[in-house]
């Protein structure tokens, strides 16, 4: 199941782009995970400074 990012929590840091290693993750406000291309390996989420991340 892959992770997704909460709209109202994201602050568009770059932190959990930075980190996926499937490069699933785009910029924007708020940044959004595409879940075809997610690993569900969590790193994103342990990066998250505003822990805007979860798994679906």
């Amino acid at each position: 199941m892959a992770y997704t990012i909460a709209a109202d929590k994201c602050v568009a840091c770059g932190c959990c782009k930075d980190s996926c290693p499937a490069e699933a993750i785009s910029e924007g406000t708020p940044y959004s995970i595409d879940a075809d291309k997610c690993l569900d390996c969590g790193a994103c989420a342990g990066t998250c400074p505003a822990e805007a991340i979860a798994q679906a």
